[in-house]
């Protein structure tokens, strides 16, 4: 028992820092020591979060466990400082000597704690959720999932977004669907000058009216935009449920439109324009 006690006790001395400097030493020991510390304020924060969780829905336990996740971050950080100084490791020193390191990470390190921020200011303050639809630079998705860090969506082609949280601070997010799912959407269609105007409105409702995906209420309405360089303007407005899948419900509607207005003889001109050429009876250069 002497003999194993005195290889354990070698085994912990081990030293992981040279004892010629006693203000920086560091033996296995008290790595031993700090990571049981670990592990026994993992078990706790376990217990803490299904304390706190148990009476929480689904989506406010995800907000929690993003933010948990990074509480744990500084809780692991403060035990490891308290177990070492408590053990007689002088940390002062060692801080000393990393300060150049730990500027250097610092400045790396500065675009990861303003997602860190965002993350937390866009999980208190809701002002993005999941399975919200949202626009950013041309691209739109379906948030799927909030991260501390990052949020992720699924575009329309089935590839995920990867957003830095620090971008919804920083730029215009269009949020489709923060107030309510239903969204208004419009197609654009020119008839040629002459056509029965009253014809082209009552077609284009019908057209609405007979939509898979197009909304009773609101209903949708027809506005006569303008007097067009080549055609009569005019604009079918409509609204969706679900204005994820808004091109093929405004694909379907075109095709519509176009079938419905050949039955009618109703022409969608192309843009023309007419030339007129003058013949001069001045012979002069």
């Amino acid at each position: 028992m002497k003999e194993l006690w005195k290889n354990l006790k070698g085994f912990f001395d081990y030293e992981i820092i040279s004892a010629e400097k006693p203000d920086l030493h560091l033996d296995a020991g008290h790595i031993i020591l700090a990571i049981l510390a670990i592990v026994v304020a993992s078990l706790a924060l376990r217990g803490i979060k299904r304390l706190l969780t148990r009476k929480m829905d689904e989506t406010d336990k995800l907000k929690f466990d993003s933010i948990f996740k990074f509480f744990n971050y500084i809780v692991y950080i403060i035990v490891i400082i308290i177990v070492l100084n408590s053990s007689g490791v002088d940390l002062t020193a060692i801080l000393t000597a990393s300060a150049a390191l730990f500027v250097g990470i610092g400045f790396a390190l500065q675009d990861f704690f303003k997602d860190i921020i965002a993350g937390i200011t866009i999980l208190v303050d809701k002002s993005l959720l999941v399975n919200d639809i949202i626009e950013m630079e041309g691209k739109v998705g379906r948030v799927f999932e909030i991260r501390l860090r990052t949020t992720r969506a699924i575009t329309r082609d089935d590839k995920v977004l990867v957003i830095p949280n620090h971008l919804f601070l920083q730029q215009t997010i269009y949020n489709y669907t923060q107030n309510h799912p239903k969204t208004r959407e419009n197609i654009q269609v020119g008839v040629a000058y002459g056509s029965d105007t009253e014809l082209v409105k009552r077609l284009l409702l019908e057209c609405a009216a007979a939509q898979s995906g197009v909304l009773k209420s609101p209903q949708p309405f027809v506005l006569f935009n303008n007097f067009g360089d080549s055609a009569l303007e005019f604009a079918l407005y409509f609204f969706v449920r679900d204005s994820f899948v808004d091109p093929r419900i405004k694909s379907e509607l075109r095709f519509a439109i176009d079938k419905s207005f050949r039955a009618h003889k109703v022409s969608i001109p192309f843009p023309q324009r007419d030339v007129h050429i003058f013949q001069s009876n001045d012979n002069s250069i």
